[in-house]
């Protein structure tokens, strides 16, 4: 028996919002910091007037292909995290310390079979997401994406063991970890883009910069200063058994990455050919300012986002270990808390795309393009997000129940809300409406997933009073046999 198994056991008895805090506030920097890398670069690439416009298109070209290894990242990841979490509350500790070690190979040869894709299909991935807009864009992202692929074996190694390190309960080494990664990418990217004139080989060197140290410190603390897991050389393997039993647990974050993908994909293709209708992003000049737009306006979504995802991902532990320790009780009012959280957050957000949007624009280098530049992305903002709420519950709801052990209903939610929805009505809307069609097929996702979602949270409730029932019919029976 692992001397170790016991120290999560306060996940069981400190009060929950202590614990989502404790959790919640580096991760919700981690990812935000990981979310930067990209933000970051589009932010410096947007303000050097030898790339402007069409550095941004490009940047919002390559951004799916991050997309797909964040996917696979968090499969591995997240999985590995729910099923570590369960197994520790059930004192099951040598089975934790082996999905580790399966999961830590499982990630590397991943992120390598990723990257040689990658370098195979480079311009027809280009091609598929938009990059011909015109050949200035696709230039770029070629240059761009021809260095990202370097680091995509880090990034998705480094990325997968976070949420293990977070399991293992050490939530501040990942959010220090990250943010020295993202501080070297800050650093080296006015650098390499302003001084040196790299230009977009100069963003993504920084990038790949950043990504090595970061899995670095992943390796560091996996092979040397685990805590509650147990884990050594010998369990290293590729453990098939439990890659079944944790990557289900996965799933649903693999899912809406992919699916995400797909919308994504499916907003360029519409952006391009509706963009090319416009009398006024059909003329050469102005091609890429539609491409280039709604990529910051999904960047200003993926900083939400990450914030959501970071509230109700700090859940996955606490809930996997109360689940395992069968308290139903500590998981609902976890559950109430986030959704409140998620709800405010959603407010704060609105207020800024509907209020501040041009302050937003001048960030991403408004000042130095044309009036249509600025004019569409205070348009984009306020038309793509207005539903911006209901997207960080109806997120914060299908998170929760991959959580609770229950990863096919999570995956089948995410891809009716990416797919069907997201994917299905940025097709059909622009037939009717033309490019404001896809701005507005944002928020039409988002409300008919709200009314999926408020069904969703009735059911979590009702099953976790149920539990919560016959918990207590089991301990007045162990106590009346006594």
């Amino acid at each position: 028996m692992n001397n170790n198994e016991n120290v999560n056991i306060f996940l069981e008895s400190q009060p929950v919002g202590k614990l989502m805090l404790r959790y919640a506030v580096p991760l919700i920097i981690s990812l935000l910091v990981a979310a930067l890398y990209n933000i970051v670069d589009q932010i410096f690439i947007a303000n050097a007037d030898y790339l402007g416009s069409n550095g941004n298109a490009a940047n919002n070209v390559v951004f799916p292909m991050t997309v797909i290894a964040l996917a696979f990242t968090l499969m591995i990841g997240d999985g590995v995290c729910a099923f570590v979490s369960m197994s520790l509350g059930a004192r099951e500790s040598r089975q934790a310390g082996d999905s580790v070690g399966s999961a830590l190979l499982l990630s590397s040869t991943c992120g390598i079979i990723l990257a040689i894709i990658y370098y195979i299909f480079c311009d027809e991935l280009l091609t598929f997401f938009g990059g011909r807009v015109n050949e200035e864009t696709f230039r770029l992202a070629q240059e761009y994406f021809s260095y990202i692929i370097i680091g995509i074996p880090f990034y998705v190694f480094g990325q997968a063991m976070n949420p293990v390190i977070s399991a293992d309960g050490s939530p501040n080494y990942v959010m220090f970890s990250t943010l020295i990664g993202a501080g070297i990418n800050i650093i080296l990217d006015p650098l390499f883009i302003f001084v040196f004139h790299w230009g977009m080989m100069g963003a993504a060197v920084a990038t790949v910069a950043g990504q090595i140290f970061t899995a670095g410190m992943s390796l560091l603390y996996v092979t040397k200063k685990m805590k509650a897991i147990n884990f050594s050389r010998a369990n290293l393997s590729y453990n098939f058994p439990l890659m079944k039993r944790y990557l289900p647990l996965g799933m649903c974050s693999f899912l809406s990455q992919i699916s995400l993908v797909i919308s994504v994909a499916s907003v360029n293709i519409m952006i391009k050919k509706y963009g090319a209708l416009d009398p006024i992003f059909g003329q050469s000049e102005y091609s890429q300012i539609p491409m280039a737009v709604i990529g910051i306006v999904m960047k200003f979504f993926q900083i939400v986002i990450s914030i959501v995802v970071g509230l109700s991902a700090s859940c996955t532990p606490i809930v996997g270990y109360n689940v395992g320790a069968e308290r139903p009780d500590r998981v609902r009012n976890l559950f109430t808390l986030l959704l409140k959280c998620e709800v405010i957050l959603g407010f704060v957000a609105f207020i800024i795309v509907e209020f501040f949007p041009e302050s937003i624009a001048e960030l991403f280098g408004a000042s130095g393009e044309s009036v249509y530049y600025a004019d569409f992305t205070v348009k984009c903002f306020r038309t793509y997000l207005c539903l911006i709420v209901l997207a960080c519950v109806n997120k914060a709801a299908f998170i929760f129940i991959q959580a609770m052990g229950r990863p096919y209903l999570s995956a089948l939610l995410s891809i009716v809300r990416e797919v069907i929805f997201g994917a299905g009505l940025v097709i059909v809307m622009p037939i009717f409406m033309g490019l404001d069609g896809v701005l507005w097929s944002m928020p039409a996702s988002d409300a008919l997933t709200f009314i999926i979602s408020f069904v969703v949270i009735f059911m979590i409730y009702r099953d976790l009073k149920n539990l919560d029932s016959s918990s207590k019919e089991k301990d007045n029976a162990n106590q009346s046999t006594e």
